[in-house]
């Protein structure tokens, strides 16, 4: 079994909260994770797929909750939200910490009233695909680095990969395993099936979600680009209501991802929208129907599935090192652009370009070095990923680094 590099930060807050919840997209390994930990705190595991155990905690889940004992883990949470005022009625009884461990497949916090109600008696940990790290048994050590101002010499980095094969595969465990393209085709295509057709539906309380397959597709295409609503409303024939309510429901089921604008004053006009990224890269191309080879030979394609590809490893190191950190992107209306930026709740920001080639130049860096210029000693890093192997300093805390750097230990 991988092991899981979040696996430390569960164990952490179970040692001081109450409730903790591990959230993430279906088949990403949580059930795995939470049976693993319950053995060692000797917790008992009931899941609420298991329909005659979902019957009884919908029915009375008072009752329910007292009845469960110390240490427990309730898996698929998400599936009796009536639950949580339980849970928490039992927590302000009793606080000790380790209490409930949950695992959700769809984000909870995002339902009526949860958050309210759970505020400082829950923490939320995300668990998504595995990692680049982790499929290496290493824990990245890229963003401490990135943030510590630390010059020192580089470890040295993983085996240079093919990657293309690797955002082809992307990192869900079952697509990790299936090793012949067709049958983790018939993967991708039947687990898109159960989130889209059962998942979603009963989370909207609503039918008529036919529209969803296709408007994936739609988003797919449009990975790592801003999002136009108009555009893909038009596109996918869906209004403007029902397609902000669609992608909130993909976004709840952990299928894609906005990143927000990033803004400071920097003296210039800056284009708002977020963008999109699909939070597999492995899934985004089953969607587009795209092998290795194809992605070699479109490298706009290949550029845009490695802008998500460095976006989704960022937020997976980011809830095991240091959940303080938000990403974003940064556009003017000039055409400056980075692809990702990083901040702190200290202030202090680093930034990062993609570029799928195997040479980069001084034009690369130029808007990393006028927000380094802009920002002075609150500008920690500015990284500029290719696919060559060389590390080069590019001037005063400015870096081009191959893209295995991304997941070094």
């Amino acid at each position: 079994m991988i092991r899981r590099n979040v696996q430390n930060s569960i164990q952490r807050a179970m040692a001081d909260t109450p409730i903790v919840l591990l959230s993430g997209a279906r088949q990403t390994g949580k059930t795995t994770l939470v049976r693993s930990l319950a053995a060692g705190f000797r917790a008992r595991y009931y899941t609420l797929d298991d329909a005659a155990t979902l019957a009884l905690a919908a029915s009375d889940p008072d009752g329910f909750i007292r009845n469960l004992g110390d240490a427990v883990v309730l898996d698929e949470i998400q599936k009796a939200p009536g639950l949580f005022p339980a849970m928490k009625l039992a927590v302000d009884q009793d606080r000790q910490p380790g209490r409930f461990l949950l695992t959700g497949s769809a984000n909870v916090m995002t339902l009526p009233h949860l958050s309210e109600s759970l505020a400082g008696r829950m923490e939320v940990i995300s668990l998504f695909p595995f990692s680049a790290g982790e499929l290496h048994h290493e824990v990245e050590g890229f963003l401490p680095w990135l943030f510590s101002g630390n010059r020192a010499e580089w470890r040295s980095l993983p085996s240079r990969e093919d990657i293309a094969s690797r955002l082809t595969r992307g990192g869900y465990p079952e697509a990790i395993r299936r090793e012949n393209e067709e049958r983790r085709a018939a993967w991708f295509a039947s687990y898109l099936s159960a989130i889209l057709l059962r998942d979603v539906r009963d989370l909207a309380r609503v039918e008529g979600l036919h529209s969803l397959p296709n408007l994936l597709k739609l988003l797919a295409a449009r990975s790592s680009g801003l999002i136009n609503l108009a555009d893909v409303g038009r596109d996918a024939g869906l209004p403007h209501t029902t397609l902000t309510r669609y992608l909130a429901l993909l976004e709840t089921v952990f299928l894609i991802r906005r990143l927000p604008a990033w803004s400071r004053d920097l003296g210039q006009r800056l284009v708002k929208a977020p963008k999109l990224h699909l939070v597999d890269t492995g899934l985004a191309c089953h969607l587009l129907g795209a092998n290795a080879r194809r992605l070699y030979a479109d490298r706009n394609l290949l550029g845009r599935l490695l802008e998500s590809f460095t976006v989704t490893e960022l937020f997976k190191q980011i809830s095991w090192t240091d959940p303080r950190i938000s990403l974003f992107h940064f556009r003017s209306s000039g055409g400056a652009e980075i692809d990702i930026v990083l901040e702190k709740t200290d202030g202090s920001v680093a930034a990062i370009e993609i570029k799928a080639s195997q040479t980069a130049g001084a034009s690369d860096f130029r808007a990393l070095k006028a927000m380094r210029d802009q920002l002075g000693g609150l500008f920690r890093s500015g990284v500029v990923f290719y696919l060559g192997d060389q590390i080069l300093p590019f001037g005063d805390r400015l870096w081009l680094l191959p893209i295995q750097a991304l997941w070094s230990s």
